[in-house]
């Protein structure tokens, strides 16, 4: 792996494992007692119950048909955002949340897994993965304009994820290094 995307790696996968360590709404699909995943224990989960558990939690109950999630998919989510993103203007950038980019990740590892498990079709890997690579194109196209122009970060703080604004930090610092390098120091 290259020294340049050690940093974005590891940003990733810290704020992976704080999202995996938030709490997660499921229903219970059966009843179960004296349950032990990893060092979370429950005395008694009854078929139909709502709980909070950690992510991480809820991904392996869902994964083993024990439970089944009641967040909103994440292709819902990133159909959405990249359908506003699409009617945005070239210089005008959507909100997104802040876990968006950790839940894409998140979605994409699972439903991999999923279809090398044979329980998932490939052709929906296939379809959320040119999906993503939709949207992050445009992002990227879209803040790599920004980052030449003379747009303020803080004028777009609260449309970028915290992965889109160390992006955009490191990219108008580089263009304003390029320029200055062309134009003997000037903006």
């Amino acid at each position: 792996m290259s020294d340049a995307r050690r940093p974005v790696n590891e940003m990733l996968e810290g704020r992976e494992n704080v999202y995996l360590l938030a709490t997660s709404r499921i229903r219970m699909r059966s009843s179960m007692e004296n349950l032990d995943v990893g060092d979370v224990h429950f005395e008694k989960l009854a078929e139909g119950e709502t709980v909070n558990v950690p992510r991480w939690v809820a991904e392996e109950l869902i994964a083993q048909g024990f439970g089944e999630s009641l967040d909103a998919p994440f292709e819902t989510e990133i159909f959405s955002a990249l359908g506003k993103e699409k009617m945005m203007g070239p210089l005008q950038l959507s909100g997104l949340p802040q876990d968006f980019y950790v839940k894409m990740r998140r979605r994409l590892a699972l439903l991999a897994k999923s279809v090398a498990d044979g329980k998932s079709r490939r052709e929906d890997l296939e379809r959320l993965r040119a999906v993503c690579y939709d949207l992050v194109g445009i992002r990227l196209s879209k803040l790599l304009s920004l980052s030449s122009s003379s747009a303020p970060a803080s004028s777009l703080a609260e449309k970028l994820t915290p992965e889109e604004s160390a992006f955009f930090a490191l990219s108008q610092s580089l263009a304003k290094e390029w320029k200055a390098g062309l134009l003997g120091g000037g903006k």
